[in-house]
């Protein structure tokens, strides 16, 4: 009866104590010890982690960079890079354009690619996982693909899928341009740029747009006799209109000009439809340089 009450006994301590997942090992009477994972069974750690990133001179152009980092011991050339997310219709490729791209060991290195058209009828809340397929080599080996996670730290693709998106459905209501001419005030302090919108046929949709505000960027801010317009409704079959937006140097400092990369993306606040968010309008190349002339001469002046 005691050796029976003991045998019990220890049946359930090895019960009790294998019952917690943290310790590995428990057998019990009977049990078959569980596999334990070897270094050779494990997952390879791939040799190069892939990050998403987007430079400011990038901003309204639809690009970004993909930057590689190679983790090996060896140099690795890189022959093309492809990320697979459903925020896009088509993947998202860069190839050089002659030979590849030489990783030397714990280096990283940021090549720029274009985007492709967006998914706008990816559901809200969808998963945003993003994949990357490399293909390399290292001198002496065969050549090697890797399937691997990327990284968006900085949420750089939801942004620009997001920003495509409300300018593609803002198009089906309107078109909006600068007016290349600029209209500089006779005291040089402030100048006037026109938005222009040209509200497109009404198919029968009555689509409409909202203007809410107008965003000031790096390098232009609003007159300050001269507010810009809110709340302004753009109805598709409309005439066309103009907004007068009075503008006056944001900053006067030496670099202003010369480093500029977004100050004459103008940034739109606008809803349309079930969306919302910013809608940079680009000024065109005749434009830019007769803003930057502005800028340079009502600040000299000041």
């Amino acid at each position: 009866m005691r050796g029976e009450l003991a045998v019990r006994a220890s049946a359930s301590v090895v019960a009790f104590f294998c019952a917690i997942p943290l310790l590995a090992g428990c057998t019990g009477p009977g049990a078959t010890a569980p596999a334990v994972e070897t270094p050779s069974s494990a997952a390879k750690q791939q040799p190069i982690t892939v990050e998403v990133n987007q430079s400011r001179d990038q901003y309204g152009k639809q690009a970004i960079q993909i930057q590689l980092t190679n983790t090996s011991d060896a140099a690795l050339t890189v022959s093309s890079a492809q990320l697979d997310s459903p925020l896009f219709q088509e993947d998202i490729v860069w190839r050089p354009s002659e030979g590849g791209l030489v990783l030397p060991p714990n280096q990283p290195k940021s090549v720029p690619t274009a985007l492709p058209a967006p998914a706008c009828d990816t559901p809200k809340g969808a998963t945003t996982d993003l994949k990357a397929k490399i293909d390399y080599a290292e001198a002496g080996k065969d050549p090697g693909q890797q399937t691997s996670n990327a990284s968006d730290p900085f949420g750089v693709l939801p942004r620009n899928a997001g920003e495509l998106c409300l300018a593609a459905q803002a198009a089906d209501v309107a078109t909006m341009v600068l007016d290349p001419k600029l209209e500089v005030a006779a005291d040089g302090g402030t100048a006037v740029v026109r938005l222009l919108i040209t509200p497109a046929a009404d198919g029968g949709s009555h689509r409409t747009l909202t203007i809410q505000g107008i965003d000031g960027t790096t390098l232009l801010a609003e007159a300050d006799n001269q507010p810009w317009p809110r709340d302004v409704k753009i109805r598709q079959g409309t005439a066309p209109m103009e907004l007068a937006l009075g503008i006056r140097p944001a900053r006067c400092d030496p670099h202003a000009v010369a480093e500029d990369k977004v100050g004459t993306l103008l940034p739109l606040r606008i809803t349309v439809g079930d969306r919302g968010g910013l809608l940079k309008v680009a000024a065109s190349i005749d434009l830019r340089g007769r803003i930057y002339d502005f800028v340079t001469a009502a600040c000299g002046d000041g």
